[in-house]
């Protein structure tokens, strides 16, 4: 009777659940966000990600100049020079610049980099650079270019260690005169473009393509002293967003 009673007593213990464990993210965090809604007197735009990340400062040649005008809805936009006549001297140029950042450097982590965009085809002389961390050649890079032949938005990635560059391009252009999201996201071993919202294009790499450096991140070309005009981007651009996993 004894033992019955024991075992009963047993049986109705109720015992402690163990811990739920984590869940894995499935989502890449914003990590750096450039609006161009408010600048500084001395041209640098702040990082409103929350993240305290750098400012993007303001960096210009031949007398190239930025332009800030209001869009509706999103609020202000930033215009770069025009593109220059391959017959010129002279080229007015500018672009923006961020010390280089932990966050900005993933490694083989999940990545997004993003930018609205307006430009048209005469706007593009050659395979413009919206955004870029990194330099062929030197290292490991990831970029965003607007091609010449058709106007797509590309994603481009080079892993360290690498002299092969993988290429995501968009089925369709965004040299249109229209805004458009473009979004590029590495994500495992896929390399993938977006264009407001809809996939248009991707590209396999390795799982082991690993993207970290001490460059800058420049916006709008990918440095003053190029030997190509075409290089710059000459159109308008918005909400420039990086976002890592």
């Amino acid at each position: 009777m004894k033992l019955a009673l024991a075992l009963a007593a047993v049986a109705g213990l109720v015992l402690p659940a163990a811990p739920a464990l984590a869940a894995p993210a499935t989502t890449p965090v914003l990590v750096a966000r450039w609006t161009f809604d408010s600048v500084g007197t001395d041209g640098r735009v702040a990082d409103t990600s929350g993240r305290s990340g750098p400012a993007l400062t303001t960096r210009t040649a031949d007398r190239g100049v930025m332009r800030y005008d209001t869009a509706t809805p999103s609020g202000k936009y930033v215009s770069f020079p025009a593109a220059c006549a391959s017959t010129a001297t002279t080229c007015p140029r500018a672009l923006f610049e961020a010390a280089s950042a932990a966050n900005l450097n993933p490694g083989t982590r999940l990545f997004r980099w993003s930018a609205r965009m307006q430009v048209t085809k005469t706007q593009i002389a050659g395979s413009a650079n919206v955004m870029q961390k990194g330099v062929a050649g030197t290292g490991s890079q990831w970029k965003m270019q607007i091609g010449k032949t058709n106007g797509k938005a590309q994603c481009v990635l080079l892993g360290a260690g690498s002299s092969t560059a993988y290429i995501a391009r968009s089925s369709a252009s965004v040299a249109d005169g229209q805004w458009h999201k473009v979004l590029c996201q590495r994500s495992g071993t896929t390399l993938s473009v977006w264009v407001d919202n809809v996939q248009g294009g991707s590209v396999t790499i390795p799982s082991t393509l690993s993207v970290s450096n001490t460059l800058p991140l420049r916006v709008g070309g990918p440095n003053l002293n190029i030997k190509s005009k075409g290089e710059m981007y000459n159109g308008r651009l918005d909400d420039v967003y990086a976002e890592l996993g």
